[in-house]
């Protein structure tokens, strides 16, 4: 059986000559995007957004409306340019973009975290009450297992968004897929094929967060009883054989 390496040098053509480079790129462009999604996901600070004390809920909106309220561009520059200037510490430019767009689009995440956990049925924060649940076990047991069903697709849109917006770390010279895409145009490569290239790689990277979220989603709402019917009918019958 032959087995193709897709980062060999030895492919044939432009292919050989881009390929080592992109896959260099397609390697720091995930982990920029693995570290960010942490901070995006901002489970705490949606959490904090609901809270019944107004200082906690202050708080949490202050994060939320000032990094949705600013370019994460500018972040970007302001954690690895303006904040050494201040402080006289220097972030590593990895760590640095990685922070920006956690933050960035983690004040996203939270409001997708905070819409979520309101949406559970009043009804059913009632019956924990009346079952006499302390507040962490609503939360952990009532609130959240539904909520987690409905953060999953709007989570989904902003993984794919976190995963475009790394292509910003090139400004500040980290070697990310976009990075070595304008190198090697830079450097005499095919721009026609190193760019359809560059669009086939992202397209892959956000085919792949979308089918794992899906699995994500159809595992929660089995959880919380969410199934398909069809499918709830299914199971059903191969349990009864």
């Amino acid at each position: 059986m032959i087995t193709i390496n897709p980062c060999s040098a030895e492919l044939p053509g432009v292919l050989g000559e881009t390929m080592p480079f992109l896959c260099d790129g397609t390697l720091i462009t995930l982990q920029s995007a693995i570290g960010g999604s942490v901070l995006a996901i901002a489970l705490p600070v949606g959490l904090m957004a609901t809270s019944r004390h107004r200082g906690v809920r202050a708080v949490a909106r202050v994060y939320m409306e000032f990094f949705r309220g600013t370019s994460v561009l500018v972040q970007l520059f302001w954690l690895f340019y303006a904040m050494p200037l201040l402080t006289g510490f220097q972030l590593d430019k990895i760590f640095a973009g990685v922070l920006a767009l956690g933050l960035n689009l983690g004040a996203y995440g939270s409001e997708v975290v905070r819409g979520a956990v309101r949406a559970v049925p009043r009804g059913q924060r009632e019956a924990a009450v009346a079952l006499n649940f302390s507040p962490f076990q609503r939360m952990r047991y009532v609130v959240l297992p539904q909520a987690f069903v409905e953060m999953v697709p709007p989570m989904n849109n902003l993984l794919i968004e976190l995963l475009k917006a790394t292509s910003l770390l090139s400004a500040i010279t980290v070697a990310d897929l976009a990075y070595e895409g304008r190198l090697l145009v830079n450097s005499g490569s095919d721009q026609l094929i190193v760019f359809a290239l560059l669009l086939a790689i992202y397209f892959l990277l956000s085919y792949l967060i979308t089918l794992l979220m899906r699995f994500v989603e159809r595992r929660a709402a089995r959880m919380v009883g969410r199934e398909r019917p069809r499918r709830r009918a299914a199971r059903a019958a191969e349990a009864a054989r």
